[in-house]
């Protein structure tokens, strides 16, 4: 193997270092955050109902509730869908730790299906496999903005009594069958992470058509209070609340709802940067024979979130950290997006095994994130190009 310094003898492609992935923020989201900051309220107030109702607009779903950050949305729909001790939950590997730890923080137990090779998600022709009697949900995850088979997951769900919770921490914009994903499932989980589409600082939300679940997600958000006056069972005078299930202080302020609610006029126009930058990439990685490109569905519309290649190991001189480290040099944000969950230590303990899902294991080995982000402008772009072609042609075996 040639060491990765030696192609770094002379200039890097980039003089500054290029982040896989950043907010985008102005001053008009500025001056929304600061007109809360002197106004009366800054954590539980009208801002975060104004939020919840645009996002429920944007999406085409009749509720939405407004959380911390994405897992704790996670977990509020697991305690709303009824998950509780020995539950089994089917979700994918191929995601962040959160989409399975929100099972484990209601007692339930992770089951992971493996992916399908081509488009990275969740192959829905597994997922019927790993249905016991003890299965209550599953946690579809629309890995790099790309919507799963929605329509076999449902129909499995139905059949089987199922619930499903669209993780969509990356597909907040996205379509299915020309349907906005947040109104189709049970309940779908976004986030407003500062490298996502667009951002709160911290935040989640929960988006569903059902009023028991929305409900149930408003106690959990707030220790399980309620003060509605047709649920209370007994009445002190005005000043009444009850806490009437063990919930948690999951609730979102007014401050990062006022920055939401300014981002979500500019959604359209972040995604449609995303999508443009993605077009573009894959015009280039397409004419490498060392880079496969994962396969899109013709009935779906990602938002991008992540564009990530997978490197043809075959045609190469080296393994991924080696093009990692490569690329990083030339000041390019490189990122892998995801380890398997059940490979990391704590699932270790809890005695998942690696070999459970050999497609996703194998997909880790490979992949890479290439920067993606709105703030991004076209130069960018063509040095990422750059970079990756200069740093696959000095390793591949063709050389």
């Amino acid at each position: 193997m040639k060491p990765c310094l030696a192609i770094h003898g002379g200039k890097p492609v980039r003089e500054q270092y290029l982040p896989y992935g950043k907010q985008s923020i102005d001053d008009k989201d500025i001056q929304a955050v600061v007109k809360v900051l002197k106004g009366d309220f800054i954590t539980t107030g009208p801002t975060i109902n104004q939020f919840e109702e645009q996002v429920a607009v944007y999406v085409g779903a009749k509720y939405a509730v407004a959380f911390s950050s994405g897992t704790a949305a996670l977990h509020g729909a697991c305690y709303a869908a009824g998950i509780s001790e020995g539950d089994e939950v089917i979700t994918t590997p191929m995601t962040f730790a959160a989409s399975a730890n929100c099972i484990l923080y209601q007692g339930g137990v992770p089951v992971f299906s493996d992916i399908n090779p081509h488009t990275y998600n969740i192959d829905s022709k597994l997922i019927k496999q790993k249905i016991t009697s003890r299965t209550k949900a599953i946690i579809p995850v629309h890995f790099t903005g790309q919507p799963v088979e929605l329509d076999e997951i449902l129909e499995i769900a139905r059949k089987n009594n199922l619930i499903v919770i669209e993780d969509a921490a990356h597909a907040l914009g996205a379509t299915y069958k020309n349907k906005k994903i947040g109104s189709i499932s049970d309940m779908t989980m976004f986030s407003f992470h500062p490298v996502k589409h667009i951002t709160t600082g911290e935040g989640g939300i929960i988006t569903t058509n059902n009023q028991d679940y929305y409900q149930k997600l408003l106690q959990f958000r707030t220790h399980g209070i309620t003060r509605e006056l047709n649920k209370l069972i007994d009445n002190h005078g005005p000043w009444y609340y009850e806490m009437q299930t063990l919930g948690y202080n999951y609730r979102i302020t007014d401050i990062q709802a006022a920055l939401g609610l300014s981002q979500l006029k500019k959604l359209d126009s972040f995604i449609s940067k995303r999508k443009r930058y993605a077009e573009i990439y894959s015009e280039e990685f397409k004419k490498i024979p060392e880079i496969v490109l994962p396969s899109q569905l013709n009935y779906v519309d990602s938002s991008w979130h992540l564009y990530i290649i997978r490197l043809n190991l075959s045609l190469l001189k080296v393994d991924r950290k080696d093009i990692f480290h490569a690329l990083q040099k030339e000041n390019i944000g490189v990122n892998v997006h995801y380890i398997p969950v059940y490979m990391q230590p704590f699932y270790k303990g809890l005695g998942y095994k690696a070999g459970a899902c050999p497609q996703s294991e194998i997909l880790y080995e490979e992949i890479i994130t290439l920067p993606l982000y709105s703030g991004m402008e076209g130069d960018d772009v063509w040095d990422v190009i750059k970079a990756v072609k200069k740093v696959v042609k000095f390793y591949s075996i063709a050389e």
